[in-house]
């Protein structure tokens, strides 16, 4: 990593920074500032909460952030905000070590989140999800920011889709942009939309760098267990698939724009009612 024997952290930053401009740019930054201008993710004045969990997606995230703002192209804040649910407490400086040496200027504030969710048997992942999220609003509300940004990447919105169909019985996406339902004003934006997880991994294993996997204890306990969840399913789906057929991986991902409403059964408009294929028959 950048320990014994490393670059100091200053110069370690510096490394991590130019790499991004060169060895990484086509892979990882290129494809950042494309989904920002596709998805119109981002506008002049904004105050953005970059969200950092400790992984290696948010991490990289805001790594990206502080790239996109030397540019300089138009006037935006950031912050970079650290919710600590409940780490414990090597955990919690293994995230402020790592923003150290990255040079993120990071604002923790805390949670009981991982406490309130502990003895929850049904879905527990799924509602500690939305009580962060509601928590980051809150706080990114309270700091003047008014975008939330989140390191979902490229992967996890293929693996939606497909667990959406296998398990939901529904056609739908992670989508890059979300206005939020219950902080009005506010936005969430996904700008790792278009970045592959093996890219997110190369960068991290070239700079030798160790980041936090969920480090709640649900899911220390469930890893016990050695029982996969519905998303580590498909994840091995879609890796079998790819490992036969290389475009598998992008049709999945285009199938969620590339929708035809003349040949589907039934969907939902914009106002969630569901309309049938037959009802404009006259």
């Amino acid at each position: 990593m950048f320990e014994q024997g490393g670059l100091p952290q200053k110069n370690f930053a510096l490394e991590v920074e130019e790499g991004l401009r060169k060895k990484f740019s086509k892979k990882l930054f290129s494809k950042f500032a494309k989904a920002i201008v596709e998805y119109r993710l981002m506008d002049e004045g904004d105050r953005i909460a970059v969200c950092v969990s400790g992984g290696k997606d948010s991490m990289l995230m805001a790594k990206l952030f502080q790239e996109l703002k030397r540019h300089n192209k138009f006037a935006f804040e950031l912050v970079f905000l650290v919710m600590d649910p409940g780490y414990s407490p090597q955990n919690r400086l293994l995230i402020e070590q790592n923003a150290q040496a990255l040079g993120i200027p990071i604002t923790v504030f805390s949670s009981d989140i991982f406490e309130n969710v502990s003895n929850i048997e049904k879905s527990p992942c799924y509602i500690c999800a939305r009580m962060r999220r509601g928590a980051l609003y809150a706080k990114a509300r309270e700091l003047g920011c008014n975008k939330i940004a989140l390191g979902h990447h490229y992967d996890d919105v293929i693996e939606t889709i497909l667990m959406g169909m296998l398990y939901g019985g529904q056609m739908q996406t992670m989508m890059p942009r979300v206005d939020s339902a219950h902080f009005e004003g506010m936005r969430l934006i996904r700008p790792m939309y278009l970045i592959r997880e093996a890219d997110i991994k190369a960068w991290r294993d070239f700079f030798g760098l160790r980041f936090l996997q969920c480090a709640c204890k649900f899911t220390e306990d469930y890893a016990a267990a050695k029982t996969g969840s519905k998303r580590e399913k498909v994840k091995e789906i879609i890796r079998r698939l790819a490992a036969e057929d290389p475009g598998i991986e992008q049709n999945i991902f285009k199938s969620a724009e590339n929708v035809n409403l003349s040949t589907v059964l039934a969907y939902k408009d914009k106002n969630g009612v569901k309309r049938w294929y037959f009802e404009e028959d006259g």
